[in-house]
């Protein structure tokens, strides 16, 4: 990309190909991480809520890289479009088994192996269900059932269920009631305040090696005003700043270069 060359950049800034530890420590993402510790001091089933592009799968791909191996074996899963018996296969998979064929002996396979990680070997398995809105009615129920253990009275396992907002919807269901009121840590993502847009942007753009504000704070107001905060969005729209500014050749991005941008993201 030729705009790296000219504001001297190392890569894009704005590119979702981040480390971890180099994310912005937003106040959603400091919220979202004191609720995680305490799901992980606790146990039991978590839910993390929001829009798309609000940074749930890439606050969970940092927690989950956070964890220390010796006690915890993360499992990630996507639940787009799963059948129950693929869900259940799936899951036996990423804990280390040779799945069964069968859903019944899938379901005790799946219990051994939480079973005997935690109790055995004492590494708590992490368990992340993606995209947990697209899940078929089917796999919602069997949660409750497959994650109960030693009749409901112990939790060996961290489930963090993720999903768009309209999950909150599909909860609320009384055939979803039971599940809903075993969850013992709920966040819903809200993404950056207006106030944290500047220092998300420098951020990122020091992360690629350059240290001066390039965005004027009218820039500033409009990627938020237009993006509502939501880091994919600011992304997106602040690389496409860079672009035209590029191709007028200037070094700020005022609020017309936001225009110019929003209109291109459009078209």
């Amino acid at each position: 990309m030729m705009f790296t060359q000219f504001y001297g950049l190392k890569f894009n800034p704005f590119s979702k190909e981040i480390d971890s530890d180099q994310l912005y420590a937003s106040q959603d993402l400091k919220e979202l991480e004191s609720r995680l510790k305490y799901l992980q001091q606790v146990r039991g089933i978590g839910l993390v809520a929001g829009e798309p592009g609000c940074g749930k799968t890439t606050a969970l791909r940092r927690y989950v890289e956070e964890l220390n191996p010796a006690h915890y074996k993360p499992c990630y899963f996507t639940l787009s479009t799963v059948t129950v018996l693929e869900f259940y296969q799936g899951l036996a998979l990423a804990l280390g088994e040779q799945p069964k064929n069968k859903k019944v002996a899938l379901f005790h396979q799946i219990q051994g192996a939480i079973g005997s990680l935690y109790y055995e070997r004492r590494i708590t398995p992490v368990i992340v269900l993606d995209e947990i809105h697209l899940a078929d009615s089917k796999v919602l129920e069997d949660l409750r059932l497959l994650f109960n253990f030693k009749m409901d009275s112990q939790n060996p396992f961290i489930l963090i269920l993720s999903g768009q907002s309209s999950i909150r919807n599909r909860l609320a269901l009384n055939v979803n009631h039971p599940l809903r009121q075993r969850i013992t840590a709920k966040y819903s993502m809200q993404g950056l305040k207006p106030e944290e847009v500047g220092d998300y942007c420098s951020s990122r753009l020091k992360n690629a090696g350059l240290h001066e504000e390039i965005f004027t704070p009218a820039a500033l107001e409009n990627i938020y005003s237009i993006t509502h905060g939501l880091p994919r969005l600011v992304n997106n729209l602040a690389t496409t700043c860079l672009i035209c500014a590029y191709g007028k050749k200037l070094r700020q991005i005022d609020a017309e270069v936001v225009y110019q941008a929003q209109q291109e993201l459009e078209t």
